[in-house]
């Protein structure tokens, strides 16, 4: 059964940096090559694309809110995708999840993903 437990997440104020870590506590289950994501719910929105990564960690894309602001990154080896906040501005605040398929691309698109994390909040104060 694959499981993604996020964490990370909390209260800081605009304009710091934050970062979120997503961990895949049964590798075996995903595969070797699996495709991982991060997107976001804020209060009374829809969730919405943050930052995804390819398998091998060399193709990445990124929602237009936060391109040039956020940086997603992975580790196989200990089967962890990282994502790097800075210039937190309040509009970033949401409850933020991870999201695994098991292919070597998932893109932007909720529906490409199967697997999710149950999410961790990150508010950003002004």
């Amino acid at each position: 059964q694959v499981q993604l437990i996020e964490s990370g997440g909390g209260l800081v104020q605009a304009g710091d940096s934050l970062s979120l870590s997503c961990s895949e506590s049964n590798p075996t289950a995903l595969g070797s090559d699996y495709a991982m994501a991060w997107f976001r719910q804020g209060p009374g929105r829809e969730r919405e694309f943050v930052a995804a990564i390819s398998w091998n960690g060399q193709r990445s894309d990124y929602g237009a809110s936060v391109k040039g602001r956020f940086f997603i990154s992975r580790e196989n080896t200990k089967n962890t995708v990282t994502l790097h906040m800075i210039s937190l501005e309040p509009e970033d605040t949401a409850v933020y999840y991870c999201a695994a398929e098991a292919t070597v691309w998932g893109g932007g698109r909720i529906s490409e993903y199967e697997y999710w994390g149950p999410g961790t909040q990150v508010t950003v104060s002004s």
